[in-house]
């Protein structure tokens, strides 16, 4: 993510549009294969191009240059018997050919004899004005230093001014021997070819090529930009359908035309709407009925509770001077009623939560006030467990905007929740604050959690253990009461544990009522179990 931050906007906004649009994806992935494609192809028939220039220009230029050489051994032959020196016999030789070169574009050099052991460096015998003589690569020179055969190779041609009719540059360097009559050795006349037609030609076909490519890959985008276009579009319109079917518009439909396999698709995605909204309404209505059911039932019960409240308070008030047995019943009759009442107002506070009607009266809440007083509060319970509920406070006070009667029962909740599974030992309440939250937590070292039952035990009535008994008296609604009084607030209600470690509870509250909570000001995992561990 800090990587991306440091991303200029333009650079962000490409990766956000490749990442979204298929379409764009689609399209780019295209034109990047194709132009691959084309560049490769484009490269071959460039290949192709230029080897079948420089050959026929090989060619060309070896045969002309085998015409020089016999036309210049018919001069000579012409030239046995008469007294003519050797330096003047070279001159007859090269001038005609020098000439000829000004006027059809190529240059002649002329080198010492064959094994006398003089090359073009220490000085030619006669060549064209301005030509270099290192125009010659020393490796056709090597060659054509003993008795060979007509031999070519490539070169640059170099030039220590202007040329008549050659320009420097690429070219071909053809080496053809000859005897002159006058001394009987054999010298080696060097024919220099420029390429710039071949350059020019191969520059043109490039330049072609290039167009051609660039105009094919635009070609390439525009179809393929009107072919996905032509698939993506309704994809874009199902997924705005679905998202107004996400956001609770359930009449919404899909537009279906022709009988294609996307036109098959669009009616099947409504089909799949429509069974939703039939079952969605189903849901709701069972629901609504569920709700209406047990919002009745616990205010139909409260009548006749409340005449059998007043027995039992009787019974219970006159068990002195009952015999043990009708006593103890009737103290069991009290513990029951006490119960039964408990899990009315729990049925009848969940039925709130579910029909939306839950509010809150907020003041500011000291957390570590609320510690102490359900600390007081379960005391008697917890020494009937034989074990204490000891409260860590920071030593100032942990404020929070919140429900104070919502929040005394999230953690009374908590706290007896703690007493039933603490198997004797110390139940320590912590309690933490900082600018942007604050929190309790809640810890007990009994039997722990299970892997997996910390995001269950705020469902409805659960409990790890169906055989074990709730010795406080509770409903098996109390963590879930106490989950939906946390959401009220917009805070966190967090469970952890580990068998044979114990548990923690921790509930974590902004400081304003609608402030997001980012962090904790307490660990979800205690100390004591990441140092145990």
């Amino acid at each position: 993510m800090a990587l991306r931050a440091e991303l200029p906007t333009a650079v962000r906004r490409g990766l956000t549009v490749w990442r979204r649009s298929i379409q764009v994806r689609v399209v780019a992935s295209t034109v990047l294969l194709s132009a691959a494609v084309v560049s490769i192809v484009g490269w071959f028939l460039l290949q192709q191009t230029r080897d079948g220039l420089l050959q026929h220009r090989v060619d060309a230029v070896v045969a002309e240059a085998r015409t020089e050489t016999s036309e210049a051994r018919t001069r000579l032959s012409f030239a046995t018997g008469r007294d003519v020196d050797v330096p003047g016999q070279q001159q007859e030789l090269v001038e005609p050919i020098i000439d000829r070169g000004a006027t059809r574009g190529f240059a002649v050099i002329l080198s010492p004899p064959v094994g006398s052991g003089g090359t073009l460096a220490t000085g030619g015998v006669k060549f064209t004005q301005n030509l270099d003589k290192a125009t010659v690569p020393v490796a056709l020179e090597d060659t054509m230093s003993e008795l060979s055969p007509t031999a070519w190779t490539y070169t640059r041609i170099r030039a220590v001014g202007p040329i008549a009719g050659l320009e420097a540059g690429p070219g071909i360097v053809v080496g053809s021997q000859l005897t002159l009559p006058a001394d009987g050795e054999t010298y080696t006349l060097y024919y220099v070819f420029p390429l710039d037609e071949e350059t020019e030609t191969l520059a043109l076909v490039s330049r072609a090529l290039l167009t051609a490519g660039i105009l094919l890959l635009l070609l390439v985008a525009g179809l393929t930009w009107l072919v996905t276009r032509q698939v993506v579009t309704p994809i874009r319109m199902a997924r705005r359908v679905a998202e107004r079917l996400a956001a609770g518009q359930l009449q919404e439909r899909l537009r279906v035309t022709g009988e294609d396999d996307l036109a098959r698709l669009a009616t099947s995605f409504n089909q799949m709407a429509s069974n939703l909204q039939r079952q969605i309404r189903q849901l709701e209505e069972l629901s609504r009925l569920q709700r209406r059911f047990v919002s009745d039932v616990s205010h139909e019960l409260r009548t006749p509770l409340t005449t059998v409240r007043m027995a039992g308070d009787v019974l219970h008030d006159a068990k002195h001077g009952f015999d043990p047995v009708t006593s103890r019943a009737a103290e069991l009759l009290q513990t029951e009623l006490d119960r039964f009442e408990t899990l009315l107002a729990d049925l009848l506070e969940i039925s709130r939560f579910d029909a939306g009607a839950a509010v809150l009266e907020t003041d500011d809440v000291n957390l570590v006030d609320v510690a102490h007083r359900v600390a007081d509060m379960t005391k008697a319970l917890a020494a009937q467990r034989n074990t204490r509920v000891l409260v860590r406070d920071p030593g100032h006070p942990c404020l929070a905007e919140a429900d104070v009667r919502r929040v005394e029962r999230v953690v009374r909740n908590l706290v007896t929740n703690a007493i039933d599974h603490a198997e004797s030992g110390d139940i320590v309440v912590h309690v933490a604050g900082d600018d942007d939250s604050a929190a309790i937590a809640v810890r007990d070292y009994g039997v722990g959690l299970a892997p997996g039952e910390s995001a269950m035990v705020f469902n409805r009535f659960w409990r790890a253990d169906p055989a074990r008994a709730r010795t406080s008296g509770g409903t098996g609604l109390g963590l879930s009461i106490s989950l939906e009084d946390t959401h009220l607030h917009g805070g966190w209600l967090q469970a952890w544990g580990r068998p044979g470690d114990g548990a923690q509870f921790r509930l974590t509250l902004p400081r304003q009522l609608g402030q997001k909570l980012r962090h904790s000001p307490l660990p979800l995992v205690p100390v004591d179990a990441e140092v145990s561990a």
